[in-house]
């Protein structure tokens, strides 16, 4: 029963749409209706302008006035984005120092060198500093969804980087991102800190708050959600996501 469900939030790639693929327009319709029944938070490991290009952009001009109840978490909730005065407006930014940064990439550069896991084939940068967030994608940032799919089906390569990583980087935290990346941010800083931030900025409690998303199993990065005791619904790609939105109107309408 979703009745008392005061506000959504949703990852992005492989939960609303494709990975980093624009939304479908049929999910972009749905979540304008759900904005007439409850602000929508939308939480991923993308940086603002994925945001914008994936998600924002795709929406149908009947957004309108509803974007004001649209909250944009980038960088796994390192950030934070709220639409004012027909804008986008950073409320918050935990970003990491120029050290933090530069032990970031070259611990990433050169474990993933060393297991082997340095592609030579890429498809737009593999090292991205996303201000709050260093994201290392194995083979780019713009790599086709099936090639992606296909390099680490059971992530065991991603989740070898990233405790190599993490043995590293004691002092950041280092986590599985998408199907082929891996994110580092200050520590303790997760989707779950998002969510708490969300809960605090916003004055909804999180026991009013349902989250859906597609990594919520253990080691996932949706999973610190789930860990903190926010309802959640799991889904494998953006149409069991639909079907959700679809049944979630239903029963409030």
């Amino acid at each position: 029963m979703t009745t008392n469900v005061r506000l959504v939030a949703f990852d992005l790639d492989d939960t609303l749409a494709p990975s980093k693929a624009p939304l479908d327009p049929r999910m972009a319709q749905l979540l304008v209706e759900l904005l007439d029944v409850v602000p929508v938070c939308v939480i991923s490991g993308g940086q603002f302008g994925q945001f914008e290009s994936q998600l924002v952009a795709n929406l149908p001009a009947s957004a309108g006035d509803k974007l004001a109840r649209l909250h944009l978490m980038p960088t796994c909730g390192t950030q934070y984005y709220r639409y004012e005065n027909d804008g986008w407006t950073q409320v918050y930014a935990e970003n990491l120092t120029d050290e933090q940064k530069a032990e970031a990439q070259a611990a990433l550069e050169s474990e993933a060198k060393r297991l082997g896991l340095w592609e030579t084939e890429t498809y737009g940068p593999v090292l991205e500093d996303r201000g709050s967030q260093i994201t290392f994608s194995a083979l780019g940032q713009a790599a086709p969804v099936d090639i992606k799919s296909a390099w680490d089906p059971d992530g065991a390569k991603k989740e070898l980087l990233r405790a190599a990583v993490a043995e590293r980087l004691p002092e950041l935290e280092v986590r599985s991102g998408g199907s082929t990346s891996v994110d580092i941010t200050r520590k303790g800083i997760d989707k779950a800190y998002g969510m708490n931030r969300l809960a605090e900025l916003t004055g909804i409690a999180q026991d009013d708050m349902l989250f859906v998303g597609d990594r919520l199993d253990e080691g996932g990065n949706d999973y610190p959600v789930k860990a903190m005791g926010i309802d959640t619904v799991a889904v494998h790609n953006w149409h069991d996501t639909a079907a959700f939105v679809e049944g979630f109107l239903a029963e409030r309408r």
